[in-house]
């Protein structure tokens, strides 16, 4: 059976709410924990298909933003989300006021029972409207970001078909696509302004309505930070700005010199290779078949899930009209299936996302004995361990894609890590000024990320670029419209994945098992709960960030730049 099989029908609502009362009352009448523990298992095989098909009629979208069917589908679980939303919230209320609730914690994960307590702190029946508005506005970001039609070169292109363009050996050439998207972003930033201005005063709204001083705590609710705080990542974010932020700055200078160039300007910082950047050899065909070889090589347990996601074309690999930009990986619990999407466009991207997305869905895959759909995944900081530290431990099958652009793709990839932190924390900081500060106008929002810009990316100088000038760079980053705080995820598994990287550069033996041991927990632990588990440093922890650049630096420096040239 392929994706194409599986089967969509919409929920009734109307149908399913007094079914899932009735077993919702089952659950509480129980009169022994056996009993309760069956019931909740029952109320979870309904949820999980409510979940996937969620999860299906949001693939499907995605793939095609024209579709009306979709679109009507799309709309539907706008409406109808926070709804179901409030029957999970009524299951949590239940299983946290059981009368048998230390046998439940026995028998499930810790973190079901903290994410279920979120939940409570995170909802109430009377923001349902408000949810619903979150939704729809969030919807029209997305659906104007994939409608773009950028002329360019006699040809009209969508942002992510603009891509290529970026990293052109013409140095005219780059400048003109970068100032293609932000003249794009100019003239649409009235409509993308009023978007965010609506979102940021409906996060605060509901915020002060559950209760909470502000977004930025109902913020870190919403995305489960289980074990840290805002005090933690603001100590991140700190010697991030001590030890990172120096470390690719002396990258910038050092592209700068292998170019040629006096001074790299915003449209230079994507071009790091005077011979062009490095490129996948062969078609988007060609690299599913690579990748497949790859997995299959890595070990038995990926070459049993790269079998499965490609005989039931479970990926949606490459760029066209009308699809959705970015990439990421989801579940459709129903069959067991995860789900790879991503936009190839000829760059060395189409691999790293290939990698990275493959690390998701190989975790999800590996977590499929999990049936609380709440723990088939850890929360997204977690996640993103499994995604970043996949792209190193394939590592040494680069030169199957890259071929002898290998030490070019290598160095890139590494180097890009470094200069990627900071512009991850520079995220996360902004959107704390932004929620904290909700009456700032559009014009100061923008203003103070160009401020935070120059603290993180002191490098960055956008000439005479007057929109980018202004800050409005963030215009393109998604997760800001759609998952506030979300960014800071990638920065601290991004410095679990590099723990993964020194250990495979030392030759650590248990690497690999250590790894999939990781990816089997799923969810049933949290953050630092998985961190220990993988035999990893907690971010947070002092000298973690320095042993890190210590080692990445010492691999970078033995790389000459004659042999990236």
């Amino acid at each position: 059976m392929t994706f194409q099989d599986y089967t969509y029908t919409r929920p009734d609502f109307d149908t399913l709410k007094p079914k899932f009362e009735a077993m919702l009352n089952d659950f509480t009448q129980a009169k022994d924990a056996a009993t309760q523990i069956e019931a909740f298992k029952a109320i979870n095989a309904t949820r999980t298909h409510i979940q996937s098909m969620q999860t299906l009629s949001s693939i499907r979208h995605s793939i095609d933003t024209t579709d009306a069917f979709y679109e009507g589908e799309n709309n539907y679980w706008d409406e109808q989300g926070p709804l179901y939303e409030e029957l999970n919230v009524r299951l949590y209320h239940a299983v946290l006021n059981s009368p048998f609730i230390n046998e439940l914690k026995a028998v499930f994960p810790k973190p079901f029972f903290q994410l279920a307590e979120n939940a409570l702190k995170g909802f109430k029946p009377e923001i349902i409207p408000l949810l619903q508005e979150e939704n729809k506005l969030s919807s029209q970001y997305a659906k104007l970001i994939a409608s773009a039609q950028i002329p360019f070169d006699g040809k009209t292109l969508t942002l992510a078909q603009l891509g290529p363009h970026f990293i052109s050996e013409d140095r005219s050439v780059r400048e003109a696509a970068q100032k293609a998207k932000s003249d794009w972003m100019s003239a649409n930033e009235s409509a993308i302004d009023d978007i965010y201005d609506q979102l940021v005063h409906l996060r605060d709204k509901i915020a002060k309505t559950l209760g909470f001083k502000n977004f930025v705590e109902l913020g870190y609710v919403r995305m489960n930070r289980l074990d840290y705080n805002a005090d933690m990542v603001a100590n991140f974010r700190k010697q991030v700005r001590d030890g990172i932020v120096p470390v690719a700055q002396k990258l910038i200078k050092r592209q700068a010199k292998r170019l040629g160039l006096d001074h790299l300007y915003y449209y230079d910082l994507p071009y790091e290779f005077k011979s062009g950047n490095p490129k996948p050899v062969g078609t988007p065909d060609d690299i599913i078949a690579a990748g497949r070889e790859m997995y299959h090589e890595l070990s038995p347990e990926t070459g049993e899930f790269i079998d499965f996601m490609t005989d039931r074309n479970l990926l949606d690999l490459v760029a066209k009209k009308g699809k959705q930009s970015g990439g990421y990986c989801t579940y459709i619990s129903d069959y067991a299936s995860p789900f790879i999407f991503s936009n190839f466009n000829g760059t060395q991207g189409d691999v790293e996302v290939l990698t990275h997305e493959a690390g998701h869905a190989f975790q999800v895959f590996q977590s499929r004995w999990i049936d609380i759909p709440e723990v088939q995944w850890p929360t997204l900081e977690s996640c993103e361990i499994h995604s970043m530290s996949m792209e190193f431990l394939t590592w040494p099958w680069m030169d199957r894609f890259f071929k002898e652009q290998t030490p070019k793709f290598k160095f890139s990839h590494l180097a890009s890590s470094m200069t990627f932190i900071p512009y991850g924390v520079l995220i996360d900081h902004f959107q704390h000024e932004v929620y904290a500060n909700p009456e700032m106008t559009p014009t100061q929002r923008k203003a103070k990320f160009r401020e935070l810009e120059q603290v993180y990316l002191p490098h960055k100088d956008y000439k005479d670029n007057d929109f980018l000038n202004r800050g409005g760079f963030w215009f393109q980053q998604g997760h800001v419209f759609h998952a506030p705080f979300y960014y800071i995820d990638y920065t601290l598994a991004q410095l679990c994945a590099l723990q993964f990287f020194k250990r495979t550069q030392d030759n650590d033996p248990n690497v690999w098992s250590d790894y999939l041991a990781l990816c089997k927990l799923g969810g049933t632990k949290s953050f630092l709960g998985l961190v220990e588990a993988a035999n990893l440093k907690s971010p947070f922890s002092d000298g973690t960030v320095a042993s890190i650049t210590s080692t990445i630096e010492s691999v970078l420096d033995a790389i000459p730049d004659s042999e990236l040239n």
